[in-house]
């Protein structure tokens, strides 16, 4: 059996990716929480908001170093499973992912070490300081490393040179305020916060059931119910925005996300649910929601959204461009002086990626027939149902989490912490739900890119390294059993120091009436 290396090079970055995200949003999450229960701390110089920042800072330490262990190996994986991408963009992408490393990774790694060890050595303010910039070093960092991924998304700000035969930066700003990595940025933060909401109001919650640490679960529960509401309202908002972007420089992806096969009269229905057909192209069963789509996607009620159908065909007329392209590249290659063929290919130059999806096929695109041509753009169909499925349930999660902190909030602010066990239950049970929803967006946002590794310049299938595939098999498995090593250990050392709790400076049972009211404080 013949083992293909790119899908199994695809198979470890895919997750590395995954395993790696796992960390991500919990790191962004209670960065920012601790910062701010810190705040409470030197404000009200309340020990308890001092204990409480030292417990959860100790979840978020074994958390961050997990993260930090499975991020360096996947930024690795670049080099040796992913050469030519590498080779072919790395003057580009290898600009945030620098930035990155210099500006935020090595602000909130130095300062994640004096958080941990200088509560006896520095002030109130000063150890204030510290654990606001491993926040802002947190955040920092996902911004360039969402900055490099949404240049993948929409590759603004940089011009294949022919003479180099890579493509170069011509405009770092365009790189840096890309409308897509924006969006994607305040939107994976927010859902970052939402993690870290979830994560505190569970273990929180699990407390007050056992009727231990009343009074710091119930702090707990009560800054993460705030702290949750409001970022689960930002996820839907944001997310909106995010579709809005996609819907300019991604019409693919929307597409299938929508399982819309035809384009439709504007303004465009959502698919609520249904079930999609891809041999036959049609959606079964849909539930439609009329315009939402149209709204969500254009903002108007005039513009039209285009269908599957129509983008293939779209797709079929770029390739036929780009090999008009990727013919004079031939002779420019030869003769780079030829000023009628660089002016060509300067016409046809942004379709030249659509040529090489050709290369899936054949090793040269010039002798590919009208059927190649159409078998090519039918590939820039992605996993129709999965995107939307995934999609589906992503949102659901998204709309349930308001709901969840909404009554959770209303608990806190009547003071009801305990009275309905029932809704204890079901914020313990919520804890996996955000990763879930997490994953699922990040599988969205990137298997919707496919068969692109830079969306309408580099098809996957030319990125990988020319390796074998029982290279790739070997190092995919050693992937699988060192992170599954991982993962045990990372949940044994949560659950530990989650069952030990914050120490013993609160009652173990239920407070009598004076603490009740110092509780409720």
């Amino acid at each position: 059996m013949d083992l293909d290396p790119v899908l199994l090079s695809r198979t470890q970055f895919g997750l590395t990716a995954l395993y790696h995200f796992i960390f991500v949003p919990l790191t962004l999450g209670l960065s920012i929480l601790l910062a701010m229960m810190e705040s409470v701390y030197v404000m009200t110089g309340k020990e308890i908001w001092k204990e409480m920042t030292q417990f959860w800072g100790k979840l978020f330490g074994i958390n961050f170093a997990m993260g930090v262990a499975t991020g360096i190996t996947m930024e690795f994986q670049f080099g040796t499973n992913w050469a030519y991408y590498s080779h072919y963009v790395g003057d580009i992408f290898g600009v945030p992912l620098a930035i990155e490393g210099l500006m935020a990774f090595f602000l909130e790694s130095s300062f994640v070490g004096l958080f941990f060890f200088g509560w006896n050595r520095l002030s109130k303010l000063q150890h204030l300081s510290v654990t606001w910039l491993v926040a802002i070093g947190s955040n920092l960092s996902a911004l360039w490393i969402l900055i490099a991924n949404g240049w993948m998304q929409n590759p603004v700000g940089a011009e294949f040179n022919f003479e180099t035969m890579r493509m170069e930066v011509t405009d770092i700003t365009q790189v840096i305020f890309n409308p897509v990595a924006q969006a994607k940025f305040v939107h994976t933060v927010a859902a970052g916060y939402v993690t870290g909401a979830v994560f505190v109001l569970a273990i929180s919650c699990w407390y007050m059931l056992k009727g231990r640490h009343l009074a710091f679960a119930k702090r707990s529960f009560a800054i993460a119910a705030s702290f949750g509401l409001a970022s689960s309202l930002s996820v839907v908002v944001l997310g909106d925005e995010s579709g809005y972007v996609a819907t300019e420089h991604q019409k693919m992806k929307i597409a299938a996300i929508e399982a819309m096969w035809e384009t439709e009269e504007a303004p465009a229905s959502f698919t609520l649910v249904g079930w999609p057909d891809v041999e036959n192209r049609t959606t079964h069963y849909g539930i439609h929601i009329p315009a939402v789509l149209g709204l969500i996607g254009t903002r108007s009620i005039s513009k039209e959204l285009p269908g599957i159908n129509e983008l293939v065909q779209h797709a079929e007329q770029r390739i036929r461009s780009g090999l008009v392209a990727y013919r004079v590249l031939q002779d420019l290659r030869k003769n780079p002086d030829d000023l009628a063929q660089k002016e060509i290919f300067l016409n046809h130059r942004q379709d030249l990626g659509y040529a090489l999806l050709l290369k899936v096929f054949m090793d040269d695109p010039l002798q590919a027939t009208d059927a190649d041509i159409k078998r090519a753009a039918e590939n820039t169909i992605p996993n129709v149902p999965f995107l939307f499925w995934s999609f589906r349930i992503m949102v659901g999660l998204g709309f349930f989490f308001i709901l969840l902190f909404g009554c959770a909030f209303l608990l806190s602010a009547t003071q009801r912490f305990t009275r309905y066990p029932w809704f204890l239950r079901i914020g313990l049970l919520a804890l996996p739900l955000p990763w879930v929803a997490a994953e699922l967006g990040w599988c969205v946002a990137e298997l919707g890119r496919q068969p692109w590794v830079i969306e309408g310049v580099l098809p996957t299938n030319l990125a990988a390294s020319a390796l074998s595939g029982g290279t790739v098999l070997g190092s995919l498995l050693g992937f699988v059993v060192f992170y599954s090593t991982l993962a045990v250990v990372d949940a044994w050392l949560m659950v530990k120091y989650a069952r030990l709790g914050p120490g013993d400076h609160h009652p173990q049972t239920a407070p009598s009436s004076a603490q009740a009211q110092e509780s409720a404080s």
